[in-house]
């Protein structure tokens, strides 16, 4: 990168960091603090939960499998969580709105006290927060990878500029420095990802048929819809996965919804969202799947993105590019680390320090910030030793992927009146069920990476299921009084 780069990205920096201090003069309260005070308008929510979706591993891990196996990866990622989203728009995203109206919940987990009984609602609570170190700390790895590919910072170097950033502005303004961020680093991102794709368009030298012509230039298994290991069965269990991961069971997209006015704004954020998911990365992912054309025989694949930004854009947008994957990195782990302080504040810590209960608003809101800064520490660490896990594609797909399901499947399907039969015995049972499996799989076996990918949630899914219809315990009262009150608004 050249002067003018850098200059783009520090005013990016500086601009987060005016988010921070905006969010701060909005935030009163934890209520404020955790879900911006219930007042997120629709747009905005779906933009963020869309935004906070994904982060700067698209541009490393995926562009690295879209430089491998081409036209593949919009199909079972995108198209993928689109098809999923269907299922939260017309059944999830409203509940959690009105959990928070009707119930007073701030953290995605609160609601599961109720529902099943507090050592469940411990046992998901600290389940989620270890598996969201791993998925957070891979995030960091990824942006630190970003930043030595444009601008040769070490590795090391690039995760510690990220965590500070988002250590500053996420503890200072909350939920609505995020979702700001979110906003405008989308901006960013639509605008270098169109002039990214204009670029290269006009190197390939045929119009608007280029994109259709490209993929005679490409290896043939390129432009097959399922190449490799992302067969059809894959897509099919990473749909489900993202079911539950993007209807809530990734905490910090739940926020989003519980975040909405009402019910039916939290739906038409989903709507948005999934819409998004369905088109937006077709033209994301563009220049990912042109890259083999441009650069050849590519030694480390997790680069192409980065290498085909300094190939084609002009001095100025490289830093504008950066600072839009930047932002969505940031975005989603500010995300994240706000969330789980809500967990830690709201369902941990009180069950550990009785008192903590009688806390005025004020206090409470220091130990929020506290909390989201030791989250962040914690997952900085785990980013340092990423390797060990198999890498960003290995943390995000194998360990988050793979362990999310057996924790969201209790928490999603707790929601809906089809599964109140489902008590704390099924969801307790259906959590050690799958981490079980992925223990079994991982240590002892050697399968298939759907295999792995599916398992644990299957088997989850199977347990809690299974439980309520062999058992078919009572209701308790306030088990069917809680999801009655989550079938309309209020209003209605």
């Amino acid at each position: 990168m050249e002067k003018i780069d850098y200059i783009v990205l520090a005013g990016y920096f500086l601009l987060l960091v005016l988010m921070g201090i905006w969010g701060y003069t909005k935030i009163k309260s934890s209520a404020d603090f955790y879900t911006a005070g219930g007042k997120l308008p629709w747009w905005l929510s779906g933009i963020s939960h869309h935004v906070s979706g994904y982060s700067g591993a698209v541009f490393v891990a995926y562009a690295a499998i879209a430089y491998n196996y081409g036209f593949t990866l919009y199909m079972w990622w995108a198209l993928s969580i689109a098809i999923a989203m269907v299922g939260t728009v017309l059944f999830i995203a409203p509940r959690w709105a009105r959990l928070r109206s009707k119930a007073g919940i701030q953290s995605p987990t609160e609601y599961l006290a109720t529902r099943y009984n507090l050592p469940t609602q411990q046992v998901m609570a600290w389940s989620g927060v270890i598996i969201k170190i791993f998925d957070v700390g891979a995030k960091w790895a990824a942006i630190g990878i970003l930043l030595n590919a444009f601008t040769g910072l070490p590795l090391g170097t690039g995760i510690l500029t990220a965590g500070l950033v988002s250590m500053i502005y996420i503890t200072m303004g909350g939920l609505w420095a995020d979702v700001v961020n979110d906003l405008a680093s989308f901006l960013i991102q639509f605008t270098a990802g169109i002039i990214m794709m204009v670029m290269v368009l006009a190197q390939l030298g045929d119009g608007l048929n280029g994109i259709f012509t490209m993929w005679d230039r490409l290896p043939a298994a390129h432009g097959q819809l399922y190449n490799g290991p992302y067969t059809p069965a894959f897509a099919i269990s990473f749909t489900v996965i993202c079911f539950f991961s993007f209807s809530g069971g990734t905490w910090h997209l739940a926020t989003r919804f519980i975040s909405s006015p009402s019910g039916t704004e939290a739906r038409k954020a989903a709507t948005l969202s999934m819409l998004m998911y369905l088109i937006w990365p077709l033209i994301l992912f563009f220049p990912m799947f042109a890259a083999p054309i441009f650069i050849k025989d590519l030694a480390d694949p997790t680069q192409s993105y980065a290498m085909m930004a300094m190939k084609f854009l002009p001095h100025g947008l490289i830093g504008l590019l950066l600072a839009s994957m930047f932002g969505n990195t940031l975005a989603m782990t500010a995300a994240d680390a706000n969330t789980i302080s809500a967990v830690i504040t709201r369902d941990i810590l009180p069950v550990l320090y009785k008192k903590l209960k009688s806390f005025d608003q004020k206090k409470m809101l220091v130990i929020a910030r506290l909390t989201t800064f030791l989250f962040i520490v914690t997952t900085l660490i785990i980013a340092f030793q990423s390797k060990s896990f198999g890498g960003v594609f290995g943390l995000i797909i194998t360990w988050f992927s793979a362990l999310v399901g057996p924790t969201a499947i209790p928490m999603i399907l707790g929601l809906l009146p089809a599964f109140k039969h489902s008590d704390s015995r099924a969801a307790l049972f259906s959590i050690f069920g799958g981490l079980i499996t992925f223990a079994v799989m991982k240590s002892f076996m050697t399968v298939s990476l759907t295999a792995e990918l599916a398992s644990p949630i299957v088997t989850s899914m199977i347990i809690y299921i299974g439980c309520g219809l062999l058992f078919r315990t009572k209701v308790k009262p306030e088990v069917e009084a809680l999801l009655n009150s989550l079938k309309e608004d209020e209003e209605l």
